[in-house]
């Protein structure tokens, strides 16, 4: 996609008639022509059950306490939750090498409690997804376990095997500094085995028709259980068919049109939230025109918005939506901050990749696999509330479905003792009584993870219950931005047209849908400013404040001085449908 597919509105003199507009063929976001999707216009929240709530005092988090805060979660706004793998597992990799992919943790609950999940959940209004790990599986699974044992076992060729040992053994490693090769020999087998992650994780062979039938019976058995859909793990691996000393393996999408076909029969309106961390011109391969998968994280923005929050300049923001090529009208990106993941930050250039590390990960411990950050937000952005909150309003004007990760909604830290990605996965901090709230366990050891203690991320001042009584805190802020959000459909299936500001701090979209258009300003740096959009008035009457960081002055008809604050952030109703009720003016 080129910078012709980007619509924008340009300033007066800047090529453009006073009051006129210009778009070129296409703009970022959907079109509204198609019939509404429920996840165009979610809010998903992801969490770790085992680190979210513990309901029995063992120190793990499990399922009954997860019901048991979901009012916590509706309050919120929350209207989707993302669960983190819940299947038994040995647990090398949080629970990603998974043993049965048709059961629950004992150690989280049953599927009697996960199938309560569901009910609890839907009686809130809240639907619940889960991870679709199917790129490899435990060393340890029974299909494994069977393949190494004996060669004409009907499960060896359900993974990628080698007799000789392969001439690539160290390619494609996905962590690097911590995973030794791509290829283990088996002695028990006989040959080598091939696994893009750790060796305990031996991958599916995904070209063997037995496999992707047997994912499909994954699909169908948790949709039954009324599951809303699934975050697909490491989709480009998912489709990828690996020969020995291929250096470049083939990707056949086909595959994808038969899970769609699955989650379309089975269930309507479930969907498929796909991690693809992959070159813009490929992207829309995995939507396959609306025939494949209807979600994608939308990596290339997540990694831009991070560099313009290094640099306040809105400048990697517009690029990012000039690469990102237009989606079909049944599909729609997800955009988020921060995920269960490091920040990666691996399709940067080099020097735009130490800008962000030096702005928010200047220190080796702070770093992961060369490319990514493993920190939350509010320690990368010094705990200031005034920048959070803009970076936050940011994330919810652009274009796709937010994905909010859990304790995040709180501003809480991360524990750079733990190793690698564990570092951000830490106990959910509810109070200040003993173990954040989190469990009744007797004992720190007992604990899943190390509850953070002290300091200035410490639940003794960060915890969900001081903040519920104080307006003013971030948790107040969240609740009252997301129910705006939620106000507003534009975010969510509108188109979204950039209008120059003139300022390179100044970040301005258009979000227009059947309901009307909002108008969505974003200052990304600590000083005020004051924009000139006069050229807008001709088509946009009676503009409304629908949501502001502060008490700014009345808009005046001709939107010829807008004032915006130092990490401010505005949304300005510029048009409603006729019959639509007026916007209301919502200042924190």
């Amino acid at each position: 996609m080129g910078e012709r597919d980007l619509a924008v509105v340009p300033r007066p003199g800047h090529g453009a008639r006073r009051g006129a507009r210009v778009f070129a063929a296409g703009s970022v976001g959907m079109g509204s022509a198609m019939p509404e999707r429920w996840f165009r216009q979610a809010v998903i929240y992801c969490l770790d059950v085992d680190t979210f709530q513990d309901s029995n005092g063992d120190g793990i988090g499990d399922l009954g306490g997860l019901i048991d805060r979901l009012d916590h979660l509706a309050r919120l706004g929350v209207t989707c939750i993302w669960l983190n793998p819940i299947h038994p597992s040995p647990d090398r990799d949080d629970g990603y090498d998974i043993t049965d992919f048709y059961a629950v943790h004992p150690q989280l609950g049953s599927l009697g409690d996960f199938v309560e999940l569901i009910h609890q959940a839907g009686n809130r209004g809240i639907r619940v997804m889960i991870d679709l790990v199917v790129n490899h599986t435990s060393d340890e699974h029974p299909w494994f376990r069977s393949a190494c044992s004996d060669p004409g076992s009907p499960y060896r060729g359900w993974y990628v095997w080698s007799k000789d040992e392969p001439s690539d053994l160290h390619q494609g490693m996905v962590f690097p500094g911590y995973q030794d090769s791509t290829w283990t020999f088996s002695e028990e087998a006989g040959a080598w085995y091939y696994h893009r992650f750790y060796d305990f994780q031996p991958d599916l062979n995904m070209s063997n028709p037995r496999v992707r039938q047997e994912i499909e019976k994954i699909i169908g058995f948790w949709l039954q259980l009324g599951v809303a859909g699934f975050r697909l793990d490491a989709a480009p691996f998912v489709i990828e068919i690996t020969i020995p000393d291929e250096p470049n393996p083939r990707q056949d999408f086909s595959w994808l049109d038969d899970f769609h076909d699955q989650l379309s029969w089975r269930r309507g309106d479930a969907v498929i939230l796909a991690e693809a961390n992959v070159e813009p011109e490929q992207l829309l391969e995995y939507f396959g025109g609306g025939h494949r998968l209807p979600m994608l994280f939308n990596f290339i923005l997540n990694q831009r918005t991070f560099l313009a929050l290094a640099r306040r300049e809105v400048g990697p923001i517009l690029q990012a939506l000039a690469e990102t090529p237009t989606v079909p009208d049944t599909c729609q990106w997800a955009t988020f901050l921060r995920n269960h993941d490091e920040v990666d930050l691996g399709r940067l250039a080099g020097h735009e990749h130490d800008e962000v590390f030096a702005a928010f990960g200047p220190e080796p411990k702070m770093q992961l696999y060369g490319r990514g950050i493993r920190r939350r937000l509010a320690p990368m952005l010094d705990n200031d509330i005034k920048r959070l909150e803009m970076a936050y309003a940011l994330q919810f004007s652009l274009p796709g479905t937010p994905v909010i990760r859990y304790g995040d909604e709180i501003g809480m830290g991360e524990n750079l003792r733990l190793p690698e990605r564990n570092a951000i996965r830490t106990p959910m901090q509810w109070s200040n009584e003993r173990h954040a709230g989190f469990s009744t366990a007797r004992r720190k050891s007992d604990l899943r993870r190390p509850v953070i203690s002290g300091g200035t991320f410490g639940y003794e001042t960060v915890n969900v219950e001081d903040q519920q009584r104080d307006p003013s805190s971030l948790l107040g802020w969240f609740q009252r931005t997301l129910l705006t959000l939620r106000e507003c459909p534009e975010f969510g299936v509108g188109t979204c047209s950039y209008v120059d500001t003139g300022q390179r701090s100044v970040l301005a979209l258009l979000r227009e849908a059947p309901s009307g258009t909002v108008l969505a300003l974003t200052n990304l740096a600590d000083d005020a400013a004051t924009i000139d959009l006069g050229h807008l008035s001709a088509e946009h009457g009676d503009p409304v404040e629908v949501y502001a960081d502060a008490a700014y002055p009345a808009l005046g008809d001709e939107l010829d001085r807008i004032e915006i604050g130092p990490y401010g952030y505005r949304w300005i109703r510029l048009r409603r449908t006729i019959g639509d009720r007026a916007g209301s003016a919502n200042q924190r």
